[in-house]
């Protein structure tokens, strides 16, 4: 009989990704701080974090911060490529995969104990594997839960192993800061910390009632169970997203909204054809703002139908957008972002009369045909001639 006091969850992150595989690919950035992206860092290497860099950040920013650093520009293709095989590893460990990411995975090995050995076992031949198949570093943290999995993971950065036993579970949670519960941004970790909540322990010996008082309903019952390391959900292979979004850093130079509408409208292109390709449909959706200030805002806007055609998606974005003009002018936009969802399949879509396609749906898939035969910019519209298309980061398949 196998016995083991580990969780059967794996959290497996790749650490400091994308430039992670700048230093692979020149052995003279190992070691030394590197950031990937020019205008806004992309992605930052531990030494250059060790200076302050961080991912979103304008790059003039992060070179006062981090003048020795290395300046990359970043190659998609490549790191897609390396995150494919990263996951073939993944496969080749387990069935039970749930990716999050490109760069991060849940993986369940609870069925393996008699043939591989236990998580920890497994966890530390995954990141050999993965370091000798890839040539990247991974951490991976392993616990009962894909929550405790993921703060595992997170405190054993970077390229680490953390094992959290059954038994030491609140012991290894509670002293944690409230930043390290999953849902715990800006905004809710600044009303804990006006109420003197600074620790996963004061979290969890707050009455639900309380917690929902401050936060709301949802976050104060997520937050409750979290502090308790409740979190029944299992790893889902195959689990499709509930969302589909993109988002373009603009720094801090003003932007008229003519080019905010041209980075509106190529942002639409790409997200509409993600959904084509995925058979999928939506229903909502939101614009997301950040603003000089630092501060946050959402638009959205439910449609009376779910659809995949672009025009109309399109129409209600700019609608959005306009109607957040004064806001535009007033705070100055650094980062807009479009996301899509109440997803479906396309097939739940009611058919009307006639049944053919309309010319919006024709143009949509003809242009899909053109783009996948011949590459993304081969066919543009004349309005985007000319306009830089922004960096299009690698995802996971739909």
């Amino acid at each position: 009989m196998f016995v083991t006091s580990e969780g059967p969850i794996l959290h497996a992150d790749l650490d400091a990704f994308y430039a992670s595989v700048e230093q692979r690919d020149d052995p003279r950035l190992r070691g030394r701080p590197v950031i990937v992206g020019g205008g806004v860092v992309l992605a930052a290497s531990y030494e250059a974090k060790a200076c302050g860099v961080r991912t979103a950040m304008g790059g003039a920013q992060a070179r006062r911060l981090c003048p020795q650093a290395v300046v990359v520009p970043p190659r998609m293709s490549v790191y897609s490529a390396a995150s494919k095989a990263v996951f073939e590893v993944f496969r080749d460990t387990t069935p039970v995969v749930e990716g999050l990411s490109i760069d991060e995975a849940f993986l369940d090995v609870g069925g393996l104990l008699r043939i591989a050995g236990t998580p920890s076992r497994i966890a530390a031949r995954l990141r050999s594997e993965v370091l000798g198949a890839v040539g990247l570093p991974i951490t991976v943290g392993v616990a009962r839960t894909k929550f405790l999995a993921k703060v595992a993971s997170g405190v054993a950065k970077p390229d680490g192993l953390l094992v959290v036993p059954h038994d030491r579970e609140l012991e290894f949670l509670h002293p944690l800061p409230v930043e390290r519960l999953w849902g715990v941004g800006k905004v809710t970790s600044a009303k804990l910390r006006d109420r003197g909540i600074r620790t996963v322990r004061q979290v969890a010996a707050m009455p639900e009632v309380d917690l929902v008082s401050l936060l709301g309903r949802g976050p104060g019952l997520h937050l409750h169970a979290l502090a308790r390391n409740r979190d029944p959900r299992p790893v889902q292979p195959g689990r499709r997203r509930r969302s589909m979004g993109s988002q373009r850093a603009l720094g801090r130079r003003p932007r008229t909204m003519a080019e905010l509408d041209e980075i509106l409208v190529a942002t639409v292109d790409r997200l509409t054809r993600r959904l084509r390709t995925a058979k999928r449909v939506c229903r909502t959706v939101v614009l997301r703002m950040r603003f000089a200030d630092f501060g946050r805002a959402t638009r959205s806007r439910t449609l009376v139908e779910a659809t995949d055609h672009t025009e109309t998606i399109l129409a209600a974005a700019r609608r959005l957008l306009y109607e957040s003009q004064s806001l535009v002018y007033d705070r100055g936009l650094t980062l807009i972002g479009l996301s899509l969802s109440n997803l479906d399949g396309d097939g739940s879509v009611q058919l009307v009369l006639p049944f053919g396609a309309g010319d919006g749906d024709t143009l949509d898939t003809t242009l899909d045909v053109v783009r996948d035969r011949f590459g993304a910019g081969a066919v543009t519209r004349a309005a985007l001639l000319g306009v830089e298309a922004g960096v299009e980061v690698p995802l996971l398949p739909e």
